[in-house]
């Protein structure tokens, strides 16, 4: 990593938010901090961040809404950092978009390494082009070469269509593709309107992807259009 990673820090208390900036500018990352939620989402405004480290107990406006805030638009990373360890909010923040959940108190060299592994995977993401063995998105590892697919860590059996399908989500993160565009570019041949026949093979990857993390969700729906990576824009 270097200092064109930009990571956003926000965190009320002044200790804690000075020594994580002081631990990740010793990594070599561009670090900028914020002390209300009020203050971290005019700082979502006005730049582009790579990574955000998120306290839940800020004044102004709260870590969560903080967090949706960010999902409306942003699709970078967030780690969330807080002394909330109940498990019903932990699943509740990773619905909300949360990437990652690190309790207080907590290790140094954790934070560090989870800092890194997410970066890892989104940079990596980001710089992805057609002819990269490894596609990466979220926790998605498609590898191009071998036909293997791992999510959240866990191997995910996929049909050769199937494969292809979601070989060409990750490849077109942006495009919405419509029922004819699945069908014409994965079975070869002209739609005629067999909706069935695409419907099943989403509905397919889609439970899979949930089995894997249910935690998530990686492709939507965009009614009337069809489907595309969700959180891409």
């Amino acid at each position: 990593m270097d200092k064109n990673i930009k990571i956003l820090i926000a965190e009320d208390d002044v200790y804690i938010n000075d020594m994580l900036k002081k631990l990740l500018s010793k990594d070599g990352y561009n670090v900028v901090q914020a002390y209300s939620g009020t203050e971290a989402i005019m700082q979502i405004d006005a730049s582009e961040f790579h990574l955000v480290i998120l306290d839940l107990m800020l004044p102004g406006i709260t870590g969560e809404e903080v967090l949706k805030k960010i999902r409306e638009s942003k699709q970078m990373p967030i780690i969330v950092i807080s002394a909330k360890i109940e498990n019903k909010n932990k699943i509740e923040l990773l619905r909300m978009g949360a990437d990652d959940y690190i309790t207080k108190p907590f290790d140094i060299e954790e934070v560090s390494a989870r800092i890194y592994s997410n970066l890892r995977r989104y940079v990596k993401f980001q710089n992805n082009s057609v002819g990269n063995e490894k596609i990466m998105y979220k926790d998605i590892i498609l590898n191009t070469e071998t036909k293997e697919v791992y999510v959240n860590n866990k191997e995910v059996t996929l049909t050769a269509r199937e494969f292809k399908i979601l070989e060409l989500f990750l490849t077109h993160p942006k495009k919405v593709f419509s029922k004819a565009n699945l069908f014409e570019s994965i079975w070869e041949d002209e739609y005629m309107g067999d909706d069935n026949t695409v419907n099943v093979h989403m509905s397919n990857i889609r439970n899979k992807l949930h089995k894997a993390n249910p935690y998530e969700e990686y492709i939507e729906t965009i009614w009337g259009m069809g489907y595309k990576l969700k959180g891409t824009t």
